[in-house]
């Protein structure tokens, strides 16, 4: 019991740590200081890695949620119907975030980049030069702008709902 407490608050820590850096820290800065190019290469190699945390640590903390000695842990204890919207709830949030935006929501921004840049060398301009830019430039720089704001959501939902996770465990304390 007390190893699986012990990764359970370590797994928290790491999932809580990556997320809001990733979020609130590393990608803002990262977006200020870098050139657009090197700041989209170096988006393209974290957000898989960021992404696959945000779905594997979910996992974790429900295989190591320690129980009390009136109910089991791990995940029996996530599953019981008094840890159903406390428990089960954000860790499933949080899960289904960083799948959604592992497994379909960053292929299909790259995809979409990957034609951006095709459709630069055909205008000879890049897409986030002033405007004004061609019919299918102005089509992609929109699919970009709406997936990326999509996927912004759901992390964020992944986020709040670590947070709200991590008020539950702090009660237990």
């Amino acid at each position: 019991m007390l190893l699986s407490g012990s990764f359970h608050i370590i797994s928290y820590g790491a999932l809580l740590g990556s997320e809001l850096f990733q979020t609130f820290v590393g990608g803002i800065v990262a977006f200020r200081v870098l050139p657009r190019p090197q700041f989209s290469a170096l988006q393209n190699k974290i957000f898989p890695i960021y992404f696959g945390l945000q779905s594997a640590l979910p996992v974790v903390l429900a295989l190591t949620f320690p129980g009390r000695p009136s109910s089991p842990g791990s995940l029996s204890g996530v599953l019981l119907e008094e840890n159903r919207f406390t428990v089960l709830l954000p860790i499933s949030l949080t899960l289904v975030s960083g799948l959604t935006n592992l497994l379909y929501l960053t292929p299909l921004v790259q995809e979409t980049m990957k034609q951006r840049w095709r459709q630069e060398s055909i205008d000879g301009k890049k897409s986030y030069d002033p405007p004004p830019h061609s019919k299918e430039m102005i089509r992609l720089n929109k699919k970009f702008g709406k997936l990326h704001g999509i996927s912004t959501l759901v992390n964020l939902t992944g986020v709040i709902a670590t947070v709200a996770y991590g008020i539950v465990l702090g009660s237990r304390l």
